[in-house]
């Protein structure tokens, strides 16, 4: 894969998971129900919309970060040992969000069966593995 492509899917999965958690920050509830984690029907908490603006704010942040260090943006490429340690903080946040806590969330997770559990299984957990990878490729 080309760095091109990389920064490129970076910056897209970072920018529509972002746009989800604005979405879902003003209101919204399409897809809400299946992106908490959930115990016997009960959902393990309650995001409030300030907090949830927070995720999706940092994740608009990731976005601008991985447009800032590569070449999706001509002539925009700051280098430099501080870059490269930002992409690899990055990845690894990525990295231990689809690893998981080993009992809710994550590829390792104990507690199953919910809607939650069966889209993290399928589609979040790789999606930050994938993201990991990523990110880790473009810093070195």
């Amino acid at each position: 894969m080309e760095p091109k492509h990389a920064e490129f899917d970076a910056v897209s999965g970072f920018a529509l998971i972002s746009a989800m958690h604005f979405y879902w920050a003003l209101g919204g509830q399409v897809g809400l129900s299946s992106a908490i984690p959930e115990v016997d029907g009960r959902k393990l908490f309650q995001p409030s919309a300030i907090g949830t603006a927070v995720i999706a704010l940092l994740l608009a942040l990731a976005a601008a970060a991985v447009v800032c260090m590569g070449a999706v943006l001509p002539g925009n490429k700051l280098v430099g040992a501080p870059a490269e340690v930002g992409l690899l903080a990055l990845s690894a946040g990525m990295l231990l969000r689809g690893v998981g806590e080993f009992r809710y969330v994550g590829l390792f997770k104990r507690v199953k069966g919910s809607r939650f559990a069966r889209n993290d299984t399928r589609f979040y957990s790789p999606l930050c593995l994938m993201l990991a990878a990523g990110l880790f490729y473009l810093a070195w």
